[in-house]
Protein backbone atom coordinates (compact mmCIF):
# COMPACT_ATOMS: atom_id res chain seq x y z
CA UNK A 1 0.00 0.00 0.00
CA UNK A 2 1.27 3.49 -0.89
CA UNK A 3 1.40 5.84 2.10
CA UNK A 4 -1.01 8.81 1.88
CA UNK A 5 1.84 11.33 2.20
CA UNK A 6 3.03 10.27 -1.27
CA UNK A 7 -0.14 11.82 -2.68
CA UNK A 8 -0.04 14.97 -0.60
CA UNK A 9 1.64 18.03 -2.00
CA UNK A 10 4.19 19.89 0.05
CA UNK A 11 2.69 22.98 1.57
CA UNK A 12 4.97 25.98 1.80
CA UNK A 13 4.42 28.63 4.42
CA UNK A 14 3.97 32.16 3.05
CA UNK A 15 6.07 34.79 4.82
CA UNK A 16 5.34 38.44 3.99
CA UNK A 17 7.94 41.19 4.25
CA UNK A 18 6.85 44.63 5.42
CA UNK A 19 7.64 45.96 1.94
CA UNK A 20 5.33 43.39 0.34
CA UNK A 21 2.50 44.17 2.76
CA UNK A 22 2.90 47.91 2.14
CA UNK A 23 2.91 47.36 -1.63
CA UNK A 24 -0.23 45.24 -1.40
CA UNK A 25 -1.96 47.88 0.70
CA UNK A 26 -1.05 50.60 -1.82
CA UNK A 27 -2.36 48.54 -4.73
CA UNK A 28 -5.66 47.82 -2.96
CA UNK A 29 -6.02 51.50 -2.09
CA UNK A 30 -5.44 52.37 -5.74
CA UNK A 31 -8.02 49.81 -6.89
CA UNK A 32 -10.58 51.08 -4.42
CA UNK A 33 -10.08 54.69 -5.60
CA UNK A 34 -10.01 53.99 -9.34
CA UNK A 35 -12.07 50.91 -10.04
CA UNK A 36 -15.46 49.44 -9.26
CA UNK A 37 -15.85 47.16 -6.26
CA UNK A 38 -16.31 44.24 -8.67
CA UNK A 39 -12.86 44.88 -10.19
CA UNK A 40 -11.23 45.06 -6.77
CA UNK A 41 -12.88 41.78 -5.81
CA UNK A 42 -11.69 40.17 -9.05
CA UNK A 43 -8.12 41.27 -8.35
CA UNK A 44 -8.40 39.87 -4.80
CA UNK A 45 -9.67 36.56 -6.19
CA UNK A 46 -6.74 36.33 -8.64
CA UNK A 47 -4.29 37.17 -5.87
CA UNK A 48 -5.78 34.49 -3.59
CA UNK A 49 -5.58 31.89 -6.36
CA UNK A 50 -1.95 32.72 -7.06
CA UNK A 51 -1.01 32.64 -3.38
CA UNK A 52 -2.61 29.20 -3.05
CA UNK A 53 -0.53 28.06 -6.02
CA UNK A 54 2.62 29.46 -4.40
CA UNK A 55 1.89 27.36 -1.31
CA UNK A 56 1.94 24.13 -3.30
CA UNK A 57 4.00 24.84 -6.44
CA UNK A 58 6.27 27.85 -5.94
CA UNK A 59 8.81 26.60 -8.48
CA UNK A 60 6.23 27.00 -11.26
CA UNK A 61 7.28 30.58 -11.97
CA UNK A 62 10.51 31.73 -13.56
CA UNK A 63 13.43 33.48 -11.96
CA UNK A 64 13.77 37.19 -12.65
CA UNK A 65 16.36 38.39 -15.15
CA UNK A 66 18.29 40.11 -12.38
CA UNK A 67 18.49 37.30 -9.81
CA UNK A 68 18.70 33.55 -9.80
CA UNK A 69 16.99 33.19 -6.43
CA UNK A 70 14.07 35.60 -6.83
CA UNK A 71 11.03 34.57 -8.83
CA UNK A 72 8.17 36.59 -10.26
CA UNK A 73 4.53 35.87 -10.92
CA UNK A 74 2.10 38.27 -12.58
CA UNK A 75 -1.22 38.62 -10.75
CA UNK A 76 -2.84 41.06 -13.13
CA UNK A 77 -1.42 42.99 -16.05
CA UNK A 78 -0.23 45.77 -13.78
CA UNK A 79 0.75 43.79 -10.67
CA UNK A 80 3.54 41.31 -9.96
CA UNK A 81 4.62 39.41 -6.88
CA UNK A 82 8.33 38.82 -6.30
CA UNK A 83 9.34 36.02 -3.97
CA UNK A 84 12.06 33.56 -3.03
CA UNK A 85 11.95 30.02 -1.72
CA UNK A 86 13.84 29.27 1.49
CA UNK A 87 13.39 25.70 2.69
CA UNK A 88 9.68 25.18 3.23
CA UNK A 89 8.90 28.91 3.14
CA UNK A 90 7.94 31.21 0.31
CA UNK A 91 9.07 34.70 1.24
CA UNK A 92 6.95 37.34 -0.48
CA UNK A 93 9.44 40.15 -1.08
CA UNK A 94 7.37 42.64 -3.03
CA UNK A 95 3.92 43.21 -4.46
CA UNK A 96 4.78 45.56 -7.29
CA UNK A 97 2.80 47.91 -9.48
CA UNK A 98 4.36 47.25 -12.89
CA UNK A 99 3.84 50.87 -13.96
CA UNK A 100 6.51 51.95 -11.48
CA UNK A 101 10.17 52.38 -12.34
CA UNK A 102 11.68 48.86 -12.11
CA UNK A 103 14.84 50.32 -10.57
CA UNK A 104 12.83 50.66 -7.35
CA UNK A 105 13.04 46.88 -7.04
CA UNK A 106 16.84 46.97 -6.77
CA UNK A 107 16.49 48.68 -3.42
Amino acid sequence: MIPPEKFMKDIYKLIWTDEALNGLKEIFNYFERRFAKKDTQEFARKLDERLELLKTSPKTFAFTNKSKNIRRTVIARLTSVYYRIEGNEVQIISVFDNRQNPDILKQ
